[in-house]
């Protein structure tokens, strides 16, 4: 897990504990230091399959500020791919690339096979950011960037326990942000985030 430390002895203060727990259980943690953690440049090298089309990898995409969504057609947060559309219109111009990964892990809330999900996004939310096929974010099968987004070497670690997680990448493959299924993507602190990472 990440760490909230004190420069002078590397201890957490009782009150940061309390603070990170609330955090966490919130879902939405702020790293002192995000610059501790980037995506390795490996990463832009892996495949990637997208909902329809040829498989690619993220090095397309390197110097872009991304935002990664797990993702659910069933869901009571699946309201926010229209706000996750909105972000994707507001900002493509200006360099955001969003990211939508379904997965069926929570509650089986993305049962449909990839044309399914491509219909539902694309008829009942416009969506057109580019969206994949279903992986898994947690457990022995987890995506390899999920595996590095909330892993122990990241300043945001901690299993996904929900829907629509999102992280924000910067053009530099710095893991900035981690936000919850309960924040809106559209919210104050995440697009003040975004706004920021894209400079």
């Amino acid at each position: 897990m990440g760490s909230l430390w004190e420069p002078s002895t590397h201890k957490l203060f009782p009150n940061q504990q309390v603070l990170q727990v609330f955090e966490k259980l919130a879902g939405c943690i702020s790293s002192p230091n995000p610059h501790f953690f980037s995506m390795p440049n490996s990463l832009y090298h892996l495949p990637f399959d997208p909902i329809s089309g040829e498989p690619y990898n993220l090095e397309i995409y390197r110097g872009k500020v991304l935002l990664i969504v797990n993702v659910a057609s069933k869901c009571g947060f699946t309201r926010q791919y229209k706000n996750l559309e909105a972000l994707h219109q507001r900002y493509q111009s200006q360099g955001l690339v969003v990211l939508g990964f379904p997965c069926d892990q929570f509650g089986g809330q993305e049962p449909g096979n990839n044309e399914e999900i491509e219909s539902f996004c694309s008829l009942e939310y416009g969506v057109s950011f580019p969206m994949h096929s279903k992986i898994e974010v947690k457990g022995p099968g987890q995506n390899a960037t999920f595996a590095a987004l909330t892993g122990p070497e990241s300043p945001f670690s901690g299993k996904i326990r929900w829907n629509f997680n999102k992280f924000l990448v910067s053009r530099e493959g710095v893991l900035l942000k981690r936000f919850g299924s309960l924040t809106s993507p559209e919210a104050k602190k995440v697009v003040q985030a975004i706004e920021n990472a894209l400079g």
